[in-house]
């Protein structure tokens, strides 16, 4: 499992704490540091709300016409990947609320 995180963003700190409770062993990527790694953007970018708005701006959020735009813009941005996100397989979930990402537990 694959684990997007950012350690100043208090939900992210939430569902890692989660998984490590559950002794649950996740590959972090600090994505501010690394970017998104590049087999993960087509499932990311099928998710709802995966882009924050408000680090994107009305402007850019009003050009993002398709998946491939989503691609490119956290290609090319990974700041605006809404997090935590926890991927297994080909599945992903926001952790939002912090819980959300146990749902992938029972899958893995």
């Amino acid at each position: 499992m694959r684990f997007y995180h950012n350690p100043r963003c208090s939900k992210s700190r939430q569902a890692l704490a989660l998984l490590e409770e559950r002794g649950c062993e996740v590959n972090v990527v600090r994505y501010l540091e690394t970017g998104v790694v590049e087999e993960d953007l087509p499932l990311l970018a099928q998710l709802d709300g995966i882009v924050r708005k408000k680090d994107a701006g009305k402007a850019v959020m009003a050009s993002l016409q398709n998946e491939e735009d989503i691609i490119n813009l956290l290609r090319t941005n990974p700041k605006v990947l809404e997090r935590p996100v926890l991927i297994s397989g080909q599945q992903a979930v926001i952790g939002r609320p912090p819980e959300d990402v146990l749902s992938l537990l029972d899958e893995a």
